[in-house]
């Protein structure tokens, strides 16, 4: 496991099962990490919070970017290229809604996260 996904989950009750997860397992991880973060960013805004909404949103980066950077481009071919894109989105959308505590953005994203999280927990975990 990387240096920044040890980091990610250092800070939340599920370090340790972070550390022994494997590879997909992590992927899991890091996509409810990511919902909890954007939910967490949504309710800092909402309380007017902005020390919280920006802690929460820079999590959220640095996950996305985390996603971003491990996917297998030669392996993963179409579909590595097009999270890398989604990936790109999301942090491109990240940053607007720190910059304009937008909530709406916020929603959009946990809607995509949510898809691709369901669309891996279907996926069957490699042997």
């Amino acid at each position: 496991m990387s240096h920044s996904a040890l980091s990610e989950y250092r800070n939340t009750s599920v370090f340790g099962a972070a550390e022994a997860a494997s590879p997909h397992k992590l992927i899991e991880m890091l996509y409810a990490g990511l919902l909890e973060r954007l939910a967490t960013a949504r309710g800092a805004i909402g309380r007017g919070d902005t020390a919280g909404k920006a802690k929460a949103l820079s999590s959220a980066l640095d996950i996305v970017q985390h996603l971003k950077l491990n996917l297998d481009q030669d392996k993963g071919g179409a579909i590595a290229r097009n999270l890398g894109a989604l990936y790109d989105y999301l942090s491109t959308r990240l940053l607007h809604a720190n910059l304009k505590s937008d909530v709406a953005a916020l929603d959009e994203m946990i809607d995509l996260v949510r898809r691709l999280k369901s669309a891996w927990d279907a996926m069957p975990a490699p042997h």
